[in-house]
């Protein structure tokens, strides 16, 4: 599919989706929203896919909302599904199968930030920034960055980010764990791809069971959360790549893994 305000090309194992609004600095409009989902989709569907990648590009990731969006609403009811549309788009990559990287060139802004909280790793160049900027504009984060950014880097990191409403820059994102790994200016893609890479050799299924696993357990109290890993390592032991995998390790070759 050919999309307006993204572009969208699997390479190797990796799916790469890049914003593609440079005269926007990749503002999220709601077109992009629907353009990210339905590539999102169309990654997992694809058992050829083993990591997606999304980058801005070399310049920036994202400024975040397309304000002009948020401008227009005119009412409690509309507000109310325009930031539910954030958190199916926030959420159609937090809840892919397939592992997300956020891989991070220049400013990574409010929206754009609170997107990349939901991705599942964040590579960012040496020279890129971060900051949830709601409270210079009289509002409130409203696509998951209260409740994901504490979740990352802790209640008292992520309440200086928010309400101070300032950047802050790639070594302060890294030692506060906002950050996985920094790149020099311009390697976040390459150093993704590499990390794409590796997962094309493990396990899909246990990737999307890990996924599942770390994500609804957070939400839980510790008890309930070890016997629903208990349930999901219990339904992985009966997949064909399980079976592969042990068998491969004792058998001392490289596992072929199907996603079965």
């Amino acid at each position: 599919m050919a999309y307006e305000t993204i572009t969208a090309v699997k390479e190797g194992p990796a799916f790469i989706i890049t914003f593609n609004r440079p005269d926007k600095r990749n503002a999220i409009s709601t077109v992009v929203m629907d353009e990210m989902m339905h590539a999102a989709a169309a990654a997992e569907a694809d058992d050829e896919v083993r990591g997606i990648i999304v980058t801005g590009g070399e310049k920036f990731f994202s400024a975040g909302a397309d304000l002009n969006d948020a401008q227009a609403l005119s009412s409690p009811g509309e507000t109310h599904a325009y930031m539910r549309r954030w958190h199916r788009l926030c959420r159609s990559f937090e809840e892919n199968a397939k592992a997300v990287i956020a891989a991070v060139e220049g400013f990574c802004m409010t929206g754009g930030c609170e997107f990349a909280l939901a991705c599942d790793l964040r590579i960012a160049a040496e020279d890129s920034s971060f900051a949830i900027t709601s409270a210079r504009i009289g509002t409130v984060a409203g696509a998951g960055g209260t409740q994901r950014l504490p979740r990352i880097v802790g209640t008292a990191r992520a309440l200086e980010i928010m309400l101070a409403a300032e950047p802050i820059d790639a070594d302060a994102a890294y030692r506060f764990g906002l950050v996985n790994e920094l790149t020099p200016k311009g390697g976040a893609l390459a150093r993704a791809r590499e990390i794409v890479d590796l997962y094309a050799t493990r396990a899909p299924l246990s990737h999307a069971f890990i996924k599942r696993a770390v994500y609804n357990g957070m939400q839980m109290d510790l008890t309930s959360a070890l016997d629903y890993e208990a349930f999901v390592v219990t339904s992985i032991y009966e997949t064909e790549d399980r079976k592969e995998g042990i068998g491969a390790f004792l058998e001392k070759r490289p596992a072929t893994f199907k996603g079965k």
